[in-house]
């Protein structure tokens, strides 16, 4: 349902601020269901979620919230975690209380294409941000998609803060520009066309170092805490909540399958985005377009950007060190080697990377 800004401003003043905007299956453009530059929420868990009385799973259902659902984010309150969870952060609605780990937060800034896709070094394109709550893609080179989340999805979509390769534009029967994206590492082949208004286009700045002329630099990302902090020297100069792997117990055995193995390792490799995929039939998982990954141990642990959850402070992932879109990006940037903008992608060998230090209390 389509609603003005200034009819949403007005509509939060008097009090109710949590509209809903279900989002329908198949939709071709939705960059004007959404009011601009307002922390928005969508849930991001896949399916389904109770929408309570009170911050507590215990309580009453007052209505359900569909997969994709975004919505007007009201105030962040701590109640009860659910049962054999650690989170007790809810989000306050005017319809009730909706549990935070399964929101991500999103906002709407739509974005002026591009005139013309730009060149250098004979490279054509630019990497991308999505910068809207959720974008539908279509296949360009189908018509059966080989990544397979492509498949398991009623309508695949990018969401926001997830960055791809845009090198190609053009202009729908609908008279809407619409831009190519390819993911070009671990990608299955596939390629895709989507709204040029849900994409903002990142600058070479924004990938430069941070700090670079700082010695000693290390990450240290304690387990117990579930905290990464960033050193030169002595000296803390960066702070954030993460999610990492599987928790150990008093034996220091991991209580799951996926730990984040303690000990020092090195950045071997980093990525702007890459298409994760990994484990076997029934636990595994193929995600695109994984923003701000930086490599550390084996062929897959790494510090990188999360837009599928919203729990950071517990231990949920496969072993990676799961981060806020703009922790990634930071951690990314200040660590070494350094990313060349084009390229997008870079892997070293020898001890020359930045050290990552897991630890335990």
């Amino acid at each position: 349902m389509p609603i003005s800004r200034r009819n949403f401003i007005k509509s939060c003043m008097s009090g109710a601020g949590a509209l809903m905007f279900n989002t329908p299956k198949y939709n071709p453009s939705l960059m004007e269901t959404y009011p601009e530059g307002i922390k928005l929420g969508r849930n991001c868990v896949g399916g389904p979620l109770n929408i309570r009385s009170r911050p507590s799973a215990n309580s009453s259902e007052i209505d359900v919230m569909y997969d994709d659902t975004v919505f007007a984010w009201g105030r962040e309150v701590v109640g009860e975690a659910p049962s054999g969870l650690i989170s007790r952060r809810w989000i306050e609605m005017d319809q009730g209380y909706v549990y935070s780990p399964g929101i991500q937060p999103v906002r709407y800034i739509p974005q002026t294409p591009v005139a013309e896709i730009p060149e250098k070094n004979g490279e054509v394109g630019f990497w991308a941000e999505v910068t809207v709550p959720l974008v539908d893609i279509h296949l360009e080179n189908g018509p059966i998609a080989r990544s397979p989340w492509f498949s398991e999805v009623d309508q695949p979509r990018l969401y926001y803060s997830q960055v791809i390769w845009v090198n190609g534009i053009k202009t729908g029967e609908d008279g809407l520009l619409y831009y190519h994206l390819v993911e070009r590492v671990g990608s299955y082949g596939d390629e895709f066309w989507a709204d040029a208004r849900a994409f903002r286009r990142i600058s070479e700045d924004e990938v430069t170092p941070i700090h670079p002329e700082a010695q000693d630099k290390k990450v240290v990302v304690n387990i117990d805490y579930q905290t990464m902090t960033c050193y030169e020297g002595n000296q803390a100069v960066y702070f954030c909540r993460v999610s990492t792997g599987a928790q150990f117990d008093a034996s220091g055995n991991p209580v799951d399958e996926w730990p984040t193995p303690p000990g020092q390792h090195q950045i071997w490799r980093k990525v702007i985005s890459l298409h994760m995929s990994g484990g076997g039939t029934g636990a595994g998982w193929d995600t695109p377009a994984v923003p701000w990954t930086t490599l550390f141990i084996g062929q897959g642990v790494a510090i990188h950007s999360t837009f599928w959850h919203n729990d950071y402070g517990t231990p949920r992932s496969h072993g990676c060190v799961n981060a806020k879109p703009e922790d990634a990006k930071w951690i990314f940037r200040w660590t070494s080697p350094e990313v060349d903008y084009t390229a997008g992608d870079l892997t070293i060998q020898g001890p020359i990377g930045t050290p990552i230090i897991v630890t335990k209390s």
